[in-house]
């Protein structure tokens, strides 16, 4: 992990399951081009928290010193007057600064912003934060989860993707941008589009089966999200886009072979130059022959009643 300097512009703080470190770390070499370690990031690249579902929180960073008075002083004479603002004390990887040593210093950053503070539903949310001898005050920008209200769709399949490995996978496709047209090749009941579309992300869907296309129009309505779902073969499609992602047929309700698996993704590269791929067997002969080279992949294991292993492949040309 690079160090922190002055030319950092944010810093990023991660939380995740054990069992989803891989997809985190996958999902941060897209997004970032660099891999998260500690759950700590420091970067110059200005993504939205709630773009991932692993990103908590995105520190802004307006001032830094070694001398914790010093940045007092420069807090001070950066005359800040805002009301309804608060102060959050962010404590990163080897900041050991006692409890009542931070409610101190949150009162020093406080004493010297101009305006009424309000701790229950701020206008701005003020940090201060100490890493690797150096102390940082700026603004904190939180993950907004709601999202996580599409655990409520009408219609679900036992089998389908979570909504923490949908939103990542969307956040990896686009590599954070909210500015990308993207596919949703074997859209199922539309849990990859809910994600893209409360992102703000121009999404489409695609799927052979009527009754996943009716499921997937159905739960975006409930929603009052609006997208395009197409019930046709992908070869069908005659867009081009910017980045899509293929989640494979398993073979449970809709059957699949290596035969349908190549005709899926020799399809979808005539569509895009990026895809991000998941399958629940090796497939990197079938991505290879269909002219397609793997830059990026993981596992990552499904808990519940039943267990097996999904693996995603980010491919391009």
């Amino acid at each position: 992990m690079k160090l922190a300097s002055a030319f950092h512009q944010y810093i990023y703080s991660f939380n995740y399951n054990v069992h989803h470190t891989d997809l985190c770390r996958l999902e941060s070499r897209q997004v970032f081009g660099e891999e998260v370690e500690n759950k700590l990031l420091f970067s110059n690249l200005e993504v939205d928290p709630s773009i991932s579902p692993f990103i908590k929180s995105r520190f802004d960073i307006h001032l830094l010193s070694e001398d914790y008075s010093a940045l007092l002083e420069n807090v001070k004479q950066q005359n800040i007057h805002f009301e309804g603002f608060k102060v959050e004390y962010l404590v990163l990887d080897g900041d050991e600064t006692p409890y009542k040593e931070r409610l101190n210093k949150l009162r020093d950053i406080g004493y010297r912003i101009e305006g009424e503070p309000n701790y229950d539903s701020p206008t701005i949310v003020y940090g201060i934060s100490f890493y690797e001898n150096i102390w940082y005050f700026g603004v904190l920008i939180k993950h907004n989860a709601h999202w996580q209200k599409h655990n409520e769709k009408p219609f679900k399949f036992s089998n389908s993707i979570s909504i923490n490995i949908a939103k990542s996978l969307v956040s990896s496709a686009t590599k954070g941008s909210k500015t990308t047209k993207l596919l949703d090749a074997c859209c199922g009941v539309g849990t990859i589009m809910l994600e893209a579309c409360i992102a703000g992300i121009d999404i489409e869907g695609c799927d052979i089966n009527w009754k996943a296309c009716k499921n997937t129009t159905e739960n975006l309505t409930y929603y009052s999200y609006t997208a395009e779902v197409y019930h046709s073969d992908i070869k069908d499609l005659t867009s081009h886009y910017d980045t899509a992602i293929v989640d494979l047929p398993y073979n449970h309700t809709t059957y699949s072979d290596d035969g349908i698996t190549a005709h899926i993704i020799e399809t979808v590269a005539k569509l895009t130059s990026r895809l991000v791929i998941v399958s629940i067997t090796d497939i990197e002969s079938i991505i290879i022959n269909s002219g397609l080279k793997v830059t990026d992949f993981c596992t990552v294991e499904k808990r519940g009643k039943s267990r097996f292993t999904r693996n995603i492949w980010v491919c391009e040309r």
